[in-house]
């Protein structure tokens, strides 16, 4: 196994055991995250959304992951998500890109059905407002404030 998917698989391996700093490790200082629910990251916003997300979940978080390609470069990853977000069940398919430079990540780009999690996450009003752009905004607006109040309680 390439040495860059075996970078991916301990990441996906550290989530499923909520070890944030592992992942947090995996990524160079000038790397990017990216996903639709917070947006784009700095390298210090995503090891800090890992370690919120990871240190707030309650439930039976954990990952399934498959179809780990790398090379010196570049990388992608299938993943699925399983947790309770405000009491709903909610099972995400993720699809994982990554840049690497030095052994590990400098770009980390989840892609996902972003109506389709906001039908399981949200209930009714994901359902109905899922596709609109005006959910979209105000979710992530949500998960940025979050993360910047998490960030300052660790200042």
């Amino acid at each position: 196994m390439h040495p860059n998917a075996e970078l991916i698989d301990r990441f996906y391996t550290a989530f499923n055991e909520r070890d944030a700093e592992t992942m947090a490790r995996s990524y160079t200082d000038d790397a990017t995250f990216e996903d639709p629910a917070f947006g784009e990251l700095t390298a210090d916003e995503a090891r800090d959304m890992w370690r919120m997300l990871l240190g707030r979940a309650t439930d039976e978080l954990h990952a399934e992951y498959r179809d780990i390609h790398a090379d010196d470069t570049a990388g992608t990853a299938h993943w699925e998500a399983y947790y309770t977000f405000q009491g709903h069940p909610v099972h995400n398919v993720i699809d994982a890109t990554f840049s690497f430079k030095h052994g590990l990540i400098t770009r980390h780009v989840d892609d996902f059905d972003w109506p389709r999690w906001a039908g399981q996450a949200l209930g009714l009003p994901g359902r109905v407002l899922g596709r609109t752009s005006f959910l979209h905004s105000r979710v992530r607006g949500t998960a940025r404030r979050q993360l910047e109040e998490f960030r300052a309680q660790r200042a």
